[in-house]
């Protein structure tokens, strides 16, 4: 069925002549004869009644009106739900409690109604997520990139060097200490679950254990983050490692300690996932703010030699 076709009718049915709808679809009269004879052709019926007063709809005109509203509605719906501007930017998070998803966050707080939707990719890993980006099924995503990872059509822009945490408990050996060194945690048993191998992050650990010879490891299962922060309180031995950025929510009676670690400065390296050439105006944006509010990485900076 020709949606030009059903357009005219409608226009038809609301003006009530044939050479004012040719008018306010900026189409001749013979035009506007011919769609409305094709869909009737289509159909198999008469849609008007032609008078000295106008085009009127004969009774199947009339019972065909209200669902041909609804068709047009449903192209518009369409049309709206990919038109740059018209529809909702879907933006990539791993976690909604990490550094990339509160700068998303306060993107929103400085553009409120901003229409956003936060996606969480977490067993995704940069290759499938570059993937959904260059495919639509997200805009942007926030991934450690290896070097020559990308596929074409993709840009990448390094927007935010997290600096690493040691997280310990009031019981922890290294509880009381103010800042400390990759070396110092050589001994201690940091544990992260929920580690997935053959993904970026797992990856940034391996390295990490390797470069300063430390003990990462998610053996267990992952009850979730508040587990996580009950097991880090309970125990004098387990550590984990969290972003400076990160905001975590424990309670206070846990008693967390929060411990840089200097000389150098692990950081985690968040890049900026899009689709090279994407109009959508939020985009734009919102690639603006990453850049304006992105923070200075450390000088003793370390990331993995693979890292873009």
């Amino acid at each position: 069925m020709d949606i030009e076709a059903v357009r005219t009718f409608v226009t038809v049915a609301d003006t009530g002549q044939f050479q004012e709808a040719a008018v306010e679809l900026r189409i001749s009269q013979q035009a506007v004869s011919k769609r409305v004879a094709g869909l009737e052709r289509v159909l198999g019926v008469t849609l008007f009644v032609r008078t000295a007063r106008g085009a009127h709809p004969t009774p199947d005109g009339q019972a065909f009106l209200p669902h041909a509203r609804e068709v047009l509605r449903a192209v518009e719906r369409a049309a709206a739900s990919v038109r740059p501007g018209d529809r909702v930017l879907r933006v990539d998070v791993l976690h909604r409690r990490i550094a990339p998803a509160l700068a998303v966050r306060g993107f929103y707080q400085a553009h409120p109604g901003t229409d956003l939707d936060v996606v969480t990719l977490a067993d995704t890993n940069v290759t499938g997520a570059a993937e959904a980006v260059r495919d639509g099924g997200i805009d942007a995503t926030f991934r450690a990139v290896p070097v020559g990872a990308l596929p074409d059509g993709i840009s990448a822009e390094r927007v935010l060097d997290d600096p690493l945490q040691l997280l310990v408990g009031p019981r922890h050996p290294l509880a009381s200490a103010r800042s400390l060194a990759p070396a110092d945690l050589a001994g201690h048993r940091i544990w992260i679950p929920g580690i997935k191998q053959g993904t970026e992050w797992a990856a940034y650990y391996d390295r990490l254990a390797e470069d300063f010879g430390l003990r990462i490891d998610a053996v267990g299962p992952d009850f979730g983050t508040e587990a996580l922060m009950d097991s880090i309180a309970d125990s004098a031995a387990l550590a984990t490692l969290v972003g400076s950025r990160d905001r975590y929510m424990w309670p206070a009676a846990h008693d967390l300690r929060r411990i840089p670690v200097v000389g150098p400065t692990p950081v985690y390296p968040h890049v900026f996932l899009y689709r090279t050439g994407n109009p959508h105006p939020v985009l734009a944006a919102l690639r603006r703010y990453l850049v304006q509010v992105r923070p200075k990485p450390p000088a003793d900076a370390w990331t993995p030699g693979w890292a873009r």
